[in-house]
């Protein structure tokens, strides 16, 4: 099933510019593997080596963080939307 992929502008290159592509699968670890078959590279920058999500890249599935779901495991529905979500750090109070 198809779920919308909403892409951050740091990895948008390897999108070719699009800002949302559209992604198969029926949980969102087989949505990353269908992304990186059709973006080669961008797997990689959202998970670790072992395939576990890096630490600072957020995944929400239709606006909630799927940490607090099922993770990876996180069954999808037609027309979900997955974003994926840098974490930004630093700044002064």
């Amino acid at each position: 099933m198809a779920v919308k992929v909403r892409i951050p502008t740091p990895l948008r290159k390897l999108t070719n510019g699009a800002d949302e592509v559209k992604a198969d699968g029926a949980n969102i670890k087989d949505v990353l593997n269908d992304l990186e078959k059709n973006f080669p590279g961008l797997k990689e920058r959202i998970c670790e080596p072992d395939g576990a999500l890096r630490r600072f890249v957020n995944l929400y599935l239709n606006d909630e963080d799927i940490r607090f779901k099922d993770n990876l495991a996180t069954t999808l529905k037609e027309n979900d939307e997955l974003s994926i979500i840098p974490a930004i750090a630093g700044g002064v109070f």
